[in-house]
């Protein structure tokens, strides 16, 4: 059986927008390049950039649904990022030194309820992706559409937030790949733990509603996990069709 990858995502702005990429050039120890590089730290946080934090310290889809609607597009030569919104006009941005406009930009997304949005901090070491390592996302078609036909309806893929798509494998066969390694192109990934899943996927990516319980799903399964986390031992360029092959 021959997987591959079909595409690749990353999320500038932990939480505020996506992108697909072409290509990549994956580093040994590190995230996907660009991902998750800034995070908008909540006004009962004190992250600062200067260390990983979990996801409690930020603004997230978890809390506030409306954020799942943004899309991103980086500028790589200048570091400023473009995000859309349904309901918004397009914000361009420096995330290092115009952090004040994407907090204005979101203004009322945020329910009062939870604490709201106060600074956007760039990680110094390493992106803020939601494991205490820096991980990479490996997701399977297979498996998404295995909770579609349990749940009943379409759903995006994009609730999951993963960063490489394969196609070509079975359903639910990436957990069985705990603690082997895996070859994507010219890199190498351990697959180190499986991804649990929050009330994030439940929000919808083109409206930014909740609109079905995908949590409740996962449980018919016997678990909320979905895509697995891997760690990059061995540096290399991928791209779509590159064959992904469990060693």
């Amino acid at each position: 059986m021959t997987r591959s990858v079909t595409d690749i995502w990353r999320h500038p702005i932990k939480s505020h927008g996506r992108e697909s990429v072409a290509s990549i050039l994956l580093e040994t120890g590190r995230m996907l390049p660009w991902d998750r590089t800034w995070a908008v730290a909540h006004e009962m946080s004190d992250a600062d950039g200067s260390e990983w934090v979990s996801c409690r310290n930020f603004s997230i889809g978890s809390k506030t649904p409306e954020l799942s609607a943004i899309s991103a597009r980086l500028d790589e030569a200048t570091g400023r990022v473009t995000l859309a919104h349904p309901k918004r006009d397009d914000l361009t941005f420096d995330p290092d030194t115009e952090g004040e406009k994407l907090i204005a930009w979101t203004q009322g997304f945020i329910p009062d309820s939870r604490a709201q949005s106060a600074r956007v901090v760039r990680g110094q070491e390493r992106g803020f992706s939601d494991s205490d390592f820096p991980s990479v996302t490996l997701c399977n078609h297979a498996s998404h559409r295995a909770v579609e036909e349990k749940i009943g309806h379409a759903l995006s893929r994009h609730r999951w937030r993963g960063n490489l798509w394969f196609e070509g494998g079975t359903a639910w066969e990436e957990f069985d790949w705990m603690g082997k390694d895996v070859q994507i192109g010219e890199a190498v990934l351990h697959i180190r733990e499986r991804t649990d899943r929050c009330l994030a996927t439940h929000n919808n990516p083109d409206t930014g509603a909740r609109d079905a319980q995908v949590l409740q799903t996962l449980d018919s399964f016997g678990h909320r996990d979905f895509s697995v986390r891997a760690e990059v031992i061995r540096g290399g360029r991928i791209a779509p069709s590159d064959e992904v092959k469990p060693l």
